[in-house]
């Protein structure tokens, strides 16, 4: 059992609607003291908006409130949301905090960023809720491609009716790389469509192909034989020194021409000038992009115009339910933080592999 002299401080730093903020406060009324300010807080934009509006800007007494709260708390709902103008992060501002829940997944540059490497504080991510919506995602653009969606669009406006012929996704080859949960449910959707699955394994996995749900499991090493062979190519991994800039031109080469390219991981793992030249060249003959490596995407950004490309601002994993997911995980977490069950957390972040 945790000893307490007193309530657990929870500061909820970012946006969330009034219904979960009570759901947390019932985990255990006598223990925690829930903090929930939201004038002091960027309004949400769109449901499960985690960050608010970009130009937010507290007041002097908004913010003297915001350090008074981070001066307090025990315990954080997602790292701090800070002022447009404000420090890129301010950890140091809440020296008793003791755990950290975080809304999103991929946390590492922001774990790096605070300098949390070697800190005590515990993090918990939101990993495992995405898996669905970014599934989703990625069969949405599959078969829009495959069954040409923006031609019968086109024809569709033009009231022309000429029949066409389409493409079955059953039957090709779908690689994954980075088969964690978004990895395994992407997979798995795959197989119901009847499509040949492989996948990547990671440096030092003994995980199987079996394990994954793949029919075959390519070492790290044979990254570019995987790849020759691949029609559709989703990427899911995270974001590590390891994975920077994995996908470059050589990867690229060796893709079979036309291979559709889906990134759900993060925009640095790969080189987008290669990715760009690609397209244009029909080399990937269509790219579904989630992420950028700079976001927002520049406006002067070739990928905005490129016919073979859908652009997504970054939020394939936000669905109306995340919020509702993260405070299951959140409270389930903080029940055995109460009781000292530290190592029944659930989603706890490892600072070595940065995920």
């Amino acid at each position: 059992m945790i000893n307490l002299d007193s309530p657990l401080n929870i500061f909820i730093t970012s946006p969330l609607e009034q219904e979960y903020v009570e759901i947390i406060r019932s985990v255990s009324p006598d223990k925690v003291n829930v903090i929930y300010d939201p004038d002091i807080l960027p309004p949400p934009r769109f449901l499960a908006d985690h960050k608010g509006e970009e130009n937010f800007r507290r007041t002097p007494e908004q913010e003297q409130r915001w350090l008074a709260n981070l001066s307090i708390a025990d315990i954080l709902w997602d790292f701090p949301a800070t002022s447009a103008d404000g420090p890129s992060g301010e950890i140091p501002s809440a020296p008793n905090v003791k755990w950290v829940q975080t809304t999103s997944s991929g946390v590492g540059q922001t774990v790096k960023n605070l300098g949390l490497q070697k800190s005590d504080i515990q993090i918990t991510t939101a990993r495992g809720i995405h898996a669905r919506p970014l599934t989703e995602f990625v069969f949405h653009a599959l078969l829009s491609h495959f069954k040409q969606r923006s031609y019968l669009e086109q024809e569709q406006r033009a009231h022309r009716w000429e029949r066409y012929c389409g493409t079955m996704v059953a039957g090709k080859t779908l690689a994954v790389i980075g088969a964690g949960g978004v990895g395994k449910q992407v997979m798995s959707v795959g197989r119901a469509f009847g499509m040949r699955i492989v996948a990547l394994a990671s440096p030092g996995s003994t995980r199987t192909a079996e394990d994954l749900g793949a029919d075959q499991l390519y070492l790290s090493t044979e990254l570019h034989t995987m790849l020759a062979e691949t029609d559709v190519l989703v990427l899911s991994m995270p974001h590590t020194p390891d994975t920077e800039g994995l996908i470059n031109t050589k990867a690229i080469s060796v893709m079979k021409r036309g291979v559709v390219f889906i990134n759900i991981a993060r925009g640095l793992v790969v080189d987008e000038d290669a990715l760009i030249e690609a397209l244009r060249s029909g080399h990937i003959g269509f790219a579904a992009l989630d992420v950028f490596a700079t976001e927002p995407l520049p406006a002067n950004n070739p990928l905005w115009d490129l016919p073979n490309v859908l652009v997504s601002p970054h939020s394939a994993s936000t669905v109306d339910e995340e919020n509702q997911m993260i405070t299951d995980i959140f409270c389930t977490n903080l029940q055995c933080f109460i009781e000292g069950r530290l190592d029944e957390m659930t989603n706890i972040f490892n600072k070595e592999r940065m995920y």
